[in-house]
């Protein structure tokens, strides 16, 4: 299946969307969360989200959310 670029790229921001709103969920917020543009600068762009970067506190939130999931 090929997928066009601007739909690679809907589903890009989709999926930051979709993340988003589960994170906050569990109250955490990743405040770099988008998709990275640098991905988006070539002939055929191939979105990349950008998890980006935290401080601790978000760090541990995540990783406790996380390990509430694990079976």
């Amino acid at each position: 299946m090929v997928v066009r670029a601007a739909e690679r790229l809907r589903t890009a921001e989709e999926v930051v969307s979709q993340l988003r709103d589960g994170l906050g969920v569990v109250a955490v917020t990743l405040p770099s969360l988008r998709v990275d543009p640098v991905s988006l600068a070539s002939d055929t762009p191939y979105p990349l989200v950008d998890l980006g970067r935290c401080n601790l506190d978000t760090a541990l939130r995540l990783a406790a959310a996380l390990e509430g999931l694990r079976p």
